[in-house]
């Protein structure tokens, strides 16, 4: 009489763990806080953030460097989006050195030949500043390339209603007798083929007429 009792408890704790056994079945995965965890594609970034970095490397290979331009790069795999860039390479010069050197930042990989972060090229011979290619100054840039993007799209709007096709192709700071201050230099689609040319202040963010 007495292994009845145990026999029941026997059957009745097989029947609770089997039970547990089905309630702990794996949670189905959410698609969508897998693609959340996962790491965000690297953003384009302005003229301002990569030109720091840049600048860093460059006053480290000589601390009287100077700025001769900067410029977007739409090479393979970078694009380029209202001002913003992956990939932008600056020129600096050094005073002592009579040398200037091609730097780039990049916001990614991509190969062959471009890499993470600020690379830096080789030297070549600087026989000073030009008429046409004069030193910008910290001061007179000021004017970051996506505020001066949008400025340049304002006074090109009625040409771009008529080119929705037409992109950026040249998008650039300089310095130049021409103006009294750096500018930001835009060109949509070919210039010589009636493509769209803006000029900004790099300074006060107007737009300046050649």
């Amino acid at each position: 009489m007495l292994a009845l009792p145990k026999m029941l408890l026997a059957t009745a704790m097989a029947a609770a763990f089997f039970s547990f056994s089905g309630c702990s079945q794996p949670l189905s995965t959410d698609v969508s806080t897998v693609k959340a965890s996962e790491p965000a594609a690297p953003e384009p970034v302005t003229a301002k953030t990569a030109y720091l970095a840049m600048y860093k490397s460059a006053y480290k290979w000589s601390p009287d460097v100077v700025l001769l331009g900067l410029n977007s790069d739409e090479k393979s795999g970078f694009t380029f989006n209202a001002g913003k860039a992956g990939l932008w390479e600056a020129t600096f010069a050094s005073l002592s050195k009579h040398e200037r050197r091609t730097f780039t930042y990049a916001i990614a990989a991509h190969s062959p030949d471009i890499y993470k972060g600020v690379t830096v090229g080789n030297g070549i011979q600087w026989g000073g500043a030009t008429r046409d290619v004069m030193p910008i100054a910290a001061a007179d840039f000021t004017v970051d390339s996506d505020a001066a993007y949008n400025t340049a799209a304002a006074d090109a709007a009625a040409w771009i209603k008529k080119n929705p096709d037409k992109k950026v192709t040249t998008f650039q700071l300089g310095n130049g007798y021409s103006f009294p201050s750096p500018v930001w230099y835009v060109v949509w689609g070919d210039k010589k083929a009636g493509g769209y040319v803006a000029f900004v202040n790099a300074t006060t963010g107007k737009v300046m007429k050649k």
